[in-house]
Parts: C-alpha cells; sequence; structure tokens
C-alpha cells in the first residue's frame, strides 16, 4: 500500500483524523494556470518542460528545438537566446514537468502511451524509460488524453515560498519603469535571487542597464541563492504573516 500524501501522515500512536485541513485547501479552477502549463508554440500542456536561461520562459522540448531551426530569439519575448547556437541556453524544468503532471491526470500515462506507440509501429524497441509502468491499471490506460478534464485544483507543496517584493526606490536618473503589480508571488523554493531579478525586470520593463539590488533583512542577497535557503537562514525575522519579506532598489552600475 502506498503511503499517504505528506502533510496527511498521521503521528505514531494517535487514534483520531481530521478532514479539516484538506477541506481548507484552497482549491482554484485549472484554467487559471494553463499560462504557466501550457507550451506557446503549440498550445499543449508541456511535455519535457524546458527553459530558456535567458528570459526563463518555457516551452515543451521538441517544440524550442524545433523553433531554434530557423530563430535563435525567445518565440515570447523575442530577447536573443544566442547569436550561434541557441540551444545552449535552455535547461529542462524537471519540477515544473513535475508539477503540470500533478495538475493534469494522466496527462503523464497518455504521453508514455503515445511514445510506445511510436516506436511500436516503427518496428523499434521501446525504450525501457519509456515503456509503459505495468502498475498502473489497463482501464486508465486505456482512457483518451480528452477524458482526463480536472475542474480544480490543489496548489502542490512545490510551491512553497509565498514572496512579499517591497519596492524601496530607484537612484537618482532612472526614471522609466513599470510600478510593480504583483508584489505578492508563490513560488519553488529552489528558485533563486536570478529568478526573482529577472521577474522584476520583465514586470517592471526595466532597461538592461539598470541593476536590481534585492535585500532580505540587512542582507544584499547574491544571484546564486535559493529562496529555501534564504528562508531558512534568514529566520522568522524576514518573514511577515508567513511571507518571505524581499526589499527590492533600481540603482546604475557603476562607472568604469
Amino acid at each position: 500500500m502506498s503511503a499517504p500524501p505528506s502533510g496527511l501522515r498521521s503521528h505514531e500512536g494517535s487514534t483520531n483524523t481530521s478532514d479539516s485541513d484538506s477541506e481548507d485547501e484552497p482549491k482554484l479552477p485549472l484554467n487559471q494556470f494553463f499560462p504557466y502549463i501550457r507550451c506557446a508554440l503549440c498550445c499543449g500542456f508541456l511535455i519535457d518542460a524546458t527553459t530558456i536561461t535567458e528570459c526563463l520562459h518555457t516551452f515543451c522540448k521538441t517544440c524550442i528545438v524545433k523553433h531554434f531551426f530557423y530563430s535563435n530569439r525567445c518565440p515570447t519575448c523575442s530577447i536573443i537566446v544566442h547569436q550561434t547556437q541557441p540551444l545552449y541556453n535552455i535547461r529542462p524544468d524537471r519540477q515544473l514537468q513535475d508539477i503540470v503532471y500533478k495538475m493534469v491526470p494522466l496527462l503523464e500515462e497518455s504521453e508514455r502511451q503515445q511514445m510506445c506507440n511510436f516506436y511500436e509501429e516503427r518496428g523499434l524497441k521501446v525504450p525501457t524509460k519509456v515503456a509503459v509502468s505495468p502498475s498502473v491499471p489497463a482501464v486508465l490506460r486505456k482512457q483518451k488524453k480528452d477524458n482526463v478534464p480536472q475542474p480544480v485544483f490543489s496548489v502542490p507543496p512545490e510551491l512553497d515560498v509565498s514572496l512579499l517584493l517591497e519596492f524601496v526606490g530607484a537612484e537618482e536618473g532612472i526614471n522609466n519603469y513599470k510600478p510593480l503589480e504583483r508584489r505578492y508571488v508563490r513560488v519553488s523554493g529552489e528558485a533563486t535571487i536570478r529568478h526573482v531579478e529577472l521577474f522584476i525586470r520583465r514586470k517592471m520593463e526595466l532597461s538592461p542597464a539598470y541593476q536590481v539590488d534585492v535585500v532580505c533583512g540587512d542582507h544584499l542577497l547574491d544571484h546564486y541563492q535559493s529562496l529555501k535557503d534564504i528562508q531558512n537562514s534568514v529566520g522568522e525575522e524576514a518573514l511577515q504573516d508567513g511571507l518571505l519579506v524581499l526589499h527590492f532598489g533600481l540603482v546604475l552600475p557603476p562607472q568604469p
């Protein structure tokens, strides 16, 4: 028997259980998440989610690879990914792909079955990593992709850091930027300050000439630091009503 989901396990020796926690979980329509879990190129759910490191836009792996055959720009924001080899600047986003599979029931199994059919129709040996798992009931393997709607979705534990982004101002000479309308953001704890900076740049439409300094408490944060590590190291003093508070400002880079 499989273990119960994390967060619902009973403590040893406990005799009473309650459904109140699950009843209090926020339930959101799945279509609210479509902009984040669907590929902008094929308009389907992300398969082999692959992210462009320069701008953090994500697509199906096959879609973005095909796109780079004839263009070196991001399909969403048109930034030049790489002058000659854009494939150097893409990375698999396994965490996002896991989230997509959790949000869309049977999507992973349906995709695996299609891959098996592809190999079998051509008389090729099905790779072990593609083969349909025998532990999946046969009745589920036969269901079609169109029969897997899910009206609501519980926010998964992977999205486990809630941010409050506080703008503290811009250095004199910086004035052409938009206000940050989304101050509250919920993201993965594996995200780094670099991801936060890119989010701020995109939403405020900042010039590349401006520098974004991000501070937590009294600490100026480095790009490589993950949000989970920051939350664990700074402690309660950086939290406000359960939110990790990050202050950021816009400055001009030092002149050589």
